[in-house]
């Protein structure tokens, strides 16, 4: 059976996907492949471990995040149609192109913590319209509503896309044979209901209040006001969590807590946020912070973090109601 590649696929769409926008989604794929390669090779290319310092998070980096890092910046920099990128590992935006059509924003790795135990981790990426011939930082201050495509690199037992140009969200699966990302599965759609959550329950004393009752409600199974049960997941990636609630169903939450009150979230925005929240809505989900949609928020800077309530809308909106 004959599938559409990457580059095939993105010549048939129209929509937000003009032949620019088709170029720099290529471009980041084509990286990507490069990253999977390293991934698959770990310990044998001296790539797991520590850098030996932390990033602008306050995170230590592993040496993989550098070097994802490194990859997609070298790569779309110099892109004729990137007019600047911006990383979660960088403390300022990278300027490319003079005129260029996009703004291009990355977590790298996304779950760098699984790398040196050989689980699942993933690339995270968001394509907004650039703003001027010259890119300034204020550039980025775009509302995730505007994004004109977003996507991850999930790097597991097979390397796979997830990808939305605003018309639906599809499925690639890298072919190492012929070292295409190839169409394996189209019109995704996020099933209103669920029985899956996915939280890390380690912060449970440090939830609000609303948090609290939909997981007691959650852990009450069939004896409890929801009058059914629920499994818990939790991969400690977040492209792994979500690309499992695109394929089945489900909720992700990192809630907004008292752990570290000053910080409005764990989840950086533009970098994680966004794009998770254009694919997750564009297969029929929700994502909120528990008070008002993701995709309505306006940055205010460029690291900014928020709580995220994703995945299927009836839970997503259950939460929200608990807050509200």
């Amino acid at each position: 059976m004959s599938r559409l590649s990457l580059s095939q696929f993105l010549q048939q769409q129209s929509g937000n996907l003009t032949p620019a926008l088709a170029q720099v989604i290529e471009t980041i794929g084509d990286t990507c492949k490069d990253i999977d390669l390293l991934l698959q090779k770990g310990a044998l290319a001296g790539v797991l471990g520590s850098a030996q310092h932390e990033n602008v998070q306050g995170e230590e980096q592993k040496k993989l995040d550098v070097i994802s890092n490194d990859y997609l910046i070298d790569a779309l920099k110099v892109h004729p149609h990137v007019g600047g990128l911006a990383s979660e590992e960088l403390d300022d935006f990278t300027p490319a192109q003079e005129n260029g059509d996009y703004l291009v924003l990355f977590d790298p790795l996304d779950g760098s913590s699984n790398i040196d135990i050989n689980m699942c981790v993933g690339t995270i990426f968001s394509i907004l319209p650039a703003k001027n011939a010259v890119t300034q930082a204020e550039d980025f201050m775009q509302a995730g509503v505007h994004q004109a495509a977003a996507g991850y690199v999930l790097y597991g037992p097979s390397t796979m896309m997830a990808l939305t140009v605003g018309a639906g969200v599809v499925f690639f699966t890298f072919d190492p044979d012929s070292q295409e990302f190839l169409l394996t599965k189209d019109a995704i759609t996020v099933a209103a209901d669920t029985k899956e959550y996915a939280i890390n329950a380690s912060n449970q004393r440090h939830w609000e209040e609303p948090v609290k009752r939909y997981v007691d409600e959650l852990l009450a199974g069939k004896t409890g006001p929801r009058e059914k049960d629920f499994n818990m997941r939790w991969v400690a990636c977040m492209v792994g969590d979500i690309h499992r609630i695109l394929c089945r169903s489900g909720i992700f939450m990192y809630p907004y807590d008292f752990k570290d009150p000053k910080k409005a979230g764990r989840l950086r925005l533009m970098y994680e946020a966004n794009p998770m929240s254009m694919l997750m809505e564009q297969a029929g989900g929700s994502s909120t912070t528990g008070r008002v949609r993701i995709l309505d928020i306006q940055p205010t800077e460029l690291h900014q973090r928020v709580p995220v309530i994703i995945g299927s809308k009836n839970e997503v909106d259950l939460v929200t109601g608990y807050h509200n």
